[in-house]
C-alpha cells in the first residue's frame, strides 16, 4: 500500500492558523490534499493534526482518500520534529514494513498530482531506498570564507551552460515504513532525487512567501485549467452584494448597503470582456437601480431555488456558452443549487454552513457587503489572465 502523510498543527507564530488560512480561495492545506487525493498511486492520505479547527475544515472537503489522525500534542510543539510524529503514527498502526510512506507538506501548495505520480514511479524504477523532491537553482553561492561554492569566479559560466545545484523544496519525501522505523529518518540508504519545476521552490513560512506563492499559483497553475475560463459572472444580492442587513427609515422606506469596491469589480470584469449579471430572489427598485449603476448585462429578480438555475441555463443557451463558463457567488440555501452547477462558485465568509459545505466552493475571506464580491472578481481575473 502507498500511504501519504501530511502533518499539520494549530501553532504557527509567523502566520496564525496558517494551514487553514485561505490561499487562492481555499484553505492552504486543501491544495496538498487535493494533489494527493487525485494521485493514481496514492491509496490513502492521513492528515495528522492536534487541532479541532483544522480537523473540521479538512473533513468538510469530503475527500474519499483522506483520513484524520489525531496526533499527540507532545509531537505538535515548536521543538517537536516531523520524524517524531511520523514514528508516532507508524508505531500506532500495524503497517507492513514494505508499505511505501510519502511525507507531504501542506506548506508546498504548488505541488501537483503529476509530481506525486512521477516521483512514486521513479522511486520504483530506480529501485532506491528513499526519494526527495528538489528544484534546480542556478544561483551562484559563496561561503563565509569569501570563496565560491558552486562555480569558478575566474571563469564565470553562462547561465545556459551552468548546471546549478539541486535544492530541497520540502514538497515531499518517500521511504518505506520499515526503513523509517529502522533509521528514524525520512531519508535513508540509496537516495533518489525527483526534480520539480523551479517555481515550486517556495515553502510558505512567512507572509512574503504567501504573497509570492499565491501569485505563482494563479499565474502558472490555476490559469491553465481550461474549464475555469470564465465568460459570465453572476452574483446574489442580500448577504453577498450587501451585508444582509435590512434598513428602514421612519416612513418605512427600505435601504441596502452596497460596497464601492464591489462596484469597481464589475467595471474590471467588463474591461476584461466578461459579461455580468445579478440573480436574486429579491424584487425591488433598489436592486434594479443598483444593477443599472453597475451596468450589468443581465438582471433576474424574484427567483428562488431552481428558478435561479433555470434562469442561468436560459442565459447560457442564448449566449452560446455552458454552465462551466459561469462564475456565481451566493451565501444562502436558495443559492445552493445554482452554486453546485456552475463552473466556478464562491461564497462570502459569513455564508450559511450548507453553502460552505458545497464541494469545491471557494470560501472567501471577506463578508458579504464588505468586499467579498471584489475578492471573487480578483480571483476570476487572475484565473482568466
Amino acid at each position: 500500500m502507498n500511504i501519504a502523510f501530511v502533518p499539520v498543527r494549530c501553532g504557527s507564530k509567523s502566520i496564525p492558523f496558517k494551514n487553514i488560512k485561505l490561499f487562492c480561495g481555499k484553505p492552504l492545506v486543501y491544495w496538498s490534499l487535493l494533489a494527493l487525493e487525485n494521485s493514481e498511486n496514492v491509496d490513502v492520505v492521513y492528515l495528522a493534526t492536534d487541532c479541532n479547527e483544522i480537523k473540521q475544515v479538512v473533513n468538510s472537503f469530503n475527500f474519499s482518500k483522506v483520513k484524520v489522525y489525531d496526533r499527540d500534542s507532545n509531537n505538535a510543539t515548536d521543538s517537536a520534529t516531523t520524524e517524531s510524529v511520523m514514528l508516532e503514527f507508524i508505531n500506532s498502526r500495524n503497517i507492513p514494513n514494505s508499505d511505501l510512506f510519502l511525507l507531504a507538506q501542506a506548506t508546498s501548495p504548488l505541488m501537483q498530482t503529476q509530481d506525486i505520480d512521477g516521483a512514486i514511479k521513479q522511486f520504483k524504477v530506480k529501485n532506491c531506498n528513499s526519494l526527495l523532491s528538489c528544484v534546480r537553482t542556478k544561483r551562484f553561492f559563496w561561503n563565509d570564507q569569501n570563496s565560491p561554492i558552486n562555480y569558478d569566479s575566474e571563469s564565470r559560466p553562462r547561465r545556459q551552460d551552468f548546471q546549478g545545484l539541486l535544492m530541497e523544496n520540502g514538497a515531499f519525501y518517500i521511504n518505506s515504513v520499515g526503513n523509517i522505523k529502522k533509521n528514524k529518518n525520512r531519508l535513508s540508504g540509496k537516495i533518489s532525487i525527483y526534480e520539480m519545476e523551479d517555481y515550486s521552490s517556495i515553502e510558505i513560512d512567512e507572509e512574503e512567501d504567501w504573497i509570492a506563492a499565491e501569485s505563482l499559483m494563479y499565474k502558472l497553475i490555476l490559469s491553465k485549467a481550461p474549464s475555469k475560463k470564465i465568460k459570465l459572472f453572476l452574483t446574489d444580492v442580500d448577504g453577498t452584494l450587501t451585508d444582509a442587513g435590512m434598513y428602514y427609515g421612519e416612513s418605512g422606506e427600505e435601504f441596502k448597503k452596497f460596497n464601492t469596491h464591489d462596484g469597481k469589480g464589475f467595471e474590471l470584469l467588463r474591461k476584461a470582456g466578461i459579461k455580468t449579471g445579478i440573480i436574486t430572489s429579491e424584487n425591488t427598485e433598489i436592486v434594479k437601480n443598483r444593477a443599472k449603476k453597475l451596468k450589468v448585462d443581465f438582471l433576474h429578480q424574484g427567483l428562488e431555488y431552481d428558478g435561479k438555475l433555470n434562469a442561468v441555463i436560459g442565459i447560457c443557451r442564448d449566449q452560446g456558452i455552458s454552465l462551466e463558463d459561469v462564475a456565481y457567488i451566493g451565501d444562502d440555501v436558495n443559492c445552493k443549487e445554482l452554486l453546485e452547477h456552475v463552473g466556478l462558485c464562491a461564497c462570502p465568509k459569513n455564508s450559511q454552513t450548507a453553502v460552505k459545505s458545497i464541494p469545491n466552493i471557494l470560501q472567501l475571506s471577506k463578508n458579504g457587503g464588505d468586499g467579498a464580491v471584489r475578492e471573487f472578481v480578483n480571483i476570476i481575473l487572475n484565473i482568466n489572465r
